[in-house]
């Protein structure tokens, strides 16, 4: 007798297969930013950025992600001399001058625009280009105010030293990503008052007042002081 055929379908073999024409994944994408700060938000979930603010015309300088540690410089200034030494064991005995300025350095300052494909010199480091340079009308770089938060580090600095580098590109030469290894700010000094009680900065009137031949003729003008003319208290003999 013939076998009775099953009427069960045959599973079909005929199913497409995977595509094989997918585009490959962009082998240009940077890995995962592993590296880059975790950024904690305040009380009510919103993070605050550290920032440097100037009153002399220049743009402020927003950090992208706010820095991981802040290194703090305390110095006082002294000097030795080798001619006196301590009695005790022979040091030489050391002088106190004085404080000097205070310091904060920030490194691994990360600026990275790839997502937009912005030029990330133009859009973060310039401001950190103007910071080193001098103020128009002024013979000294600007004055900011470092803060963060509620908190003033530095109520009044300028920066000392920046060191950037440049770590990743576009294929048509873009700046992408860029890392401030090391930003020095330096405590300034307080501006002086404007009634000080100094001697006050020569005008044109001073200047041609104080002219080296006006200066002989109030010489001559002035009395001639009068010499000793009293005569000897001894007696010639």
């Amino acid at each position: 007798m013939p076998t009775p055929k099953s009427k069960q379908p045959a599973q079909k073999s005929n199913q497409p297969a995977q595509k094989s024409n997918q585009p490959a994944q962009k082998s240009n994408q940077p890995a995962q930013k592993s590296n880059q700060p975790v950024q904690q938000p305040n009380q009510l979930g919103n993070i605050v950025k550290a920032k440097l603010t100037s009153q002399d015309g220049v743009p402020p300088i927003n950090f992208m992600f706010n820095p991981t540690e802040l290194l703090f410089h305390r110095i006082v200034e002294t000097s030795e001399n080798s001619g006196a030494r301590t009695q005790a064991k022979g040091q030489p005995k050391v002088s106190f001058s004085h404080t000097k300025a205070d310091k904060i350095v920030i490194n691994k300052i990360i600026y990275d625009t790839y997502e937009d494909g912005s030029d990330v010199v133009e859009k973060y480091i310039e401001p950190f280009k103007k910071a080193i340079e001098f103020v128009q009308g002024k013979e000294r770089p600007p004055i900011y105010t470092f803060s963060w938060g509620s908190r003033e580090y530095l109520r009044r600095c300028f920066v000392e030293k920046l060191d950037y580098k440049l770590t990743m590109f576009l294929p048509d030469g873009t700046p992408v990503r860029a890392v401030i290894e090391g930003l020095t700010l330096k405590e300034a000094d307080e501006p002086k008052p404007n009634a000080s009680l100094g001697t006050p900065a020569p005008n044109q009137t001073t200047r041609q007042s104080d002219s080296p031949a006006n200066r002989n003729q109030k010489n001559n003008n002035k009395p001639a002081q009068k010499g000793n003319t009293g005569k000897s208290s001894r007696r010639r003999k």
